[in-house]
């Protein structure tokens, strides 16, 4: 799932995805009857949504999930989920108030006012809302957050609790690309990039990679992402994780490349 984050400034919307272009937003009346509050999410929908839904369970779980996976504090601060109930209304209403992006299948929002995730119930509702919810409780908890961390997290906790973070078609890629072209992964780039619209399907497998690496390895690796997350979330700032896992471990790229070859 690819993420569409925008970020706020003053009236204006600069927007990630699309090469930091800004746009004002339309304002469009309110299609949403609906609202079930669970926990720190606050979900509206035009349509009826049982309050014990096994989806909703699952969101309103994650939450814990997460903070006892990255040992991070949750926090309280809402997270607005915007429900349509099929995909034209979704994307009549994108095309109105977000035109530059009215295809996209489910959107993160970041306002100076608000914490949204837009999507509409289809087949890929579950994979979608674990996506952009996992980019709410991260950016409530986390200011700074790097653009491709951002998403590597994301990404591994899409597929839900059971799979454990195993992201498999990002395995099949990266794999076939070791097997095919000799690649490579480069952490220091991706701590490059800061828009989404430069990050490639590779870009988005290597940023899961390196996640799944950290915290599901048999040693103490992933106290190295989660002291970095917790870094960024007391102080706003941290030096990078590359940094830390160049002075921690020998060979890092080496040792990513055998963990995901031992995943094939």
């Amino acid at each position: 799932m690819r993420l569409l984050c925008f970020y706020s400034i003053g009236l204006f919307l600069i927007v990630l995805l699309s090469g930091c272009q800004s746009f004002r937003a339309t304002a469009v009346p309110s299609p949403f009857a609906h609202q079930l509050v669970r926990d720190q999410l606050i979900i509206h929908s035009d349509f009826s949504l049982p309050e014990r839904h096994r989806l909703v369970e699952e969101l309103t779980s994650q939450r814990g999930v997460m903070s006892e996976k990255l040992k991070l504090s949750a926090t309280d601060e809402p997270i607005h989920v915007y429900l349509f109930s099929n995909d034209q209304s979704y994307y009549d209403f994108l095309e109105q108030r977000f035109p530059s992006f009215a295809g996209r299948r489910a959107i993160f929002v970041e306002t100076d006012i608000e914490l949204a995730v837009y999507a509409h119930w289809g087949d890929h509702v579950a994979e979608d809302l674990r996506h952009e919810t996992s980019h709410g409780y991260l950016h409530a908890a986390i200011p700074n957050l790097p653009l491709w961390l951002d998403e590597g997290l994301a990404e591994y906790f899409e597929v839900g609790r059971a799979k454990r973070g195993v992201n498999q078609a990002h395995i099949d890629h990266l794999v076939a690309k070791i097997d095919l072209e000799n690649w490579k992964p480069d952490i220091s780039r991706l701590e490059q990039l800061n828009v989404a619209a430069d990050m490639t399907q590779a870009d988005y497998a290597e940023a899961w990679a390196w996640v799944y690496f950290l915290l599901e390895s048999n040693d103490d690796k992933a106290a190295l992402l989660t002291d970095y997350l917790n870094d960024l979330s007391q102080d706003g700032i941290a030096d990078s994780l590359s940094i830390r896992i160049n002075k921690r471990l020998a060979g890092p790229e080496l040792a990513l490349i055998e963990h995901l070859q031992s995943l094939r």
